[in-house]
């Protein structure tokens, strides 16, 4: 813990004072103590724990910051913005893998682990700026979302045609159960909380109790997300979403004050598993390269082209919002590891892609957001 808060905070204030995002000195801390640099850690239980701690703390105070009502406008541009942003990333890579002689099922993996956004770096670069109330990173937001379910049917349908059989309504209920969930705690979830939260807070003696009672929430709604097939930040994220009208000052101080201790560990976690050994061959690096612009450019494209209408400053920042893949893209690929039907140099290619992403993107909208937009656009 020592290694990994300290390496990341001192990056974090280095990057910092040479002008550039902190969090892109977080995740490199993690690359640079971890195995293919300094190797001082490794990837483990513990710190695998604490980074998803990390990233729940983070979509839960920026879904504190940001009205349902408000994301709920933006809710049709979002869907659109999400559906493209996954039908194209999942061709490309698709379509590469297969020219580069790869089998069929390793390269549908490819262009699986190739859909998913991982909000969690976005989110903390709006959040970090006070961006969040743009229209841009509402769709974001929203889209994002969305995509986690996308994303999650996606693997569904390639995990199945992987073991050979596609059982049709696993995948229906599975792609139920994740949107029903969703749309009812983004819906109605804010108006149950205004109603029922008071009713604790006016009986609970504890010191800090409506933090104790929005922790409980946060856990419930994530845990909630996990069994209806979800990732369990957009748990945690709904839950602050649903506190977002009724949560004070104190509990908004604390988590924080959480957030600055746990997120950390999510950043330099994503640095860890960056692996340079996987490179020994020049059409390996190659593809890797092939695969890290087709990401970038088909989240730009794809996102972009569903946020047209409002005009090119905007579909930039929502394409390059919805670049990073993060933890997400790593998961996908252990998942199609773990099932022998990618090798370990792909998975490497796609581990490289998931980092290099989710590094670059804070820079992206550093300059995608340098431009205020001008003109204002009706939705």
């Amino acid at each position: 813990m020592l290694i990994i808060f300290g390496s990341a905070k001192l990056l974090a204030e280095l990057f910092g004072r040479l002008g550039q995002p902190g969090i892109v000195g977080e995740i490199l801390a993690g690359a640079l103590v971890g195995p293919s640099v300094l190797g001082w850690i490794s990837p483990n239980e513990m710190l695998k724990a604490l980074s998803d701690l990390g990233v729940m703390f983070l979509l839960f105070g920026v879904g504190l910051e940001v009205k349902a009502s408000e994301l709920l406008r933006v809710g049709g541009k979002a869907t659109l913005v999400a559906t493209l942003g996954v039908i194209v990333p999942f061709f490309a890579g698709w379509g590469i893998l297969s020219l580069w002689g790869a089998p069929q099922i390793e390269a549908v993996f490819v262009g699986a682990a190739m859909v998913a956004t991982s909000v969690g770096i976005t989110a903390s670069v709006l959040s970090a700026r006070g961006l969040l109330h743009e229209v841009a990173s509402k769709i974001i937001l929203t889209a994002a979302v969305i995509d986690d379910v996308l994303g999650l049917i996606v693997l569904a349908i390639v995990s199945s045609i992987a073991r050979g059989r596609v059982n049709f309504w696993e995948i229906a209920l599975i792609a139920a159960l994740a949107t029903v969930f969703t749309v009812v705690m983004a819906v109605w979830g804010t108006t149950a909380v205004k109603r029922v939260l008071p009713i604790f807070g006016s009986r609970a003696r504890a010191d800090d109790a409506e933090f104790h009672i929005a922790m409980v929430f946060l856990f419930v709604l994530a845990l909630l997300a996990q069994y209806t097939g979800v990732a369990a930040i957009v748990g945690a994220f709904l839950a602050g979403l649903a506190l977002s009208d009724s949560a004070d000052a104190r509990v908004r101080t604390l988590t924080r004050g959480v957030s600055e201790l746990l997120v950390p560990f999510f950043l330099a976690g994503i640095g860890l598993h960056l692996n340079f050994g996987v490179f020994r061959s020049t059409s390996t690096v190659l593809l890797a390269l092939v695969i890290l612009a087709t990401a970038i450019v088909t989240k730009l494209i794809g996102c972009g082209a569903g946020a047209l209408s409002l005009g090119w400053q905007n579909v930039l920042k929502v394409g390059l919002g919805m670049v990073p893949r993060g933890e997400v893209g790593m998961v996908v690929a252990q998942i199609g590891l773990s099932m022998s039907v990618i090798s370990t140099e792909v998975y490497g290619v796609v581990v490289f892609m998931a980092v290099a992403t989710t590094l670059v993107t804070p820079l992206l909208l550093k300059i995608a957001f340098r431009t205020p937009v001008l003109v204002p656009v009706e939705l």
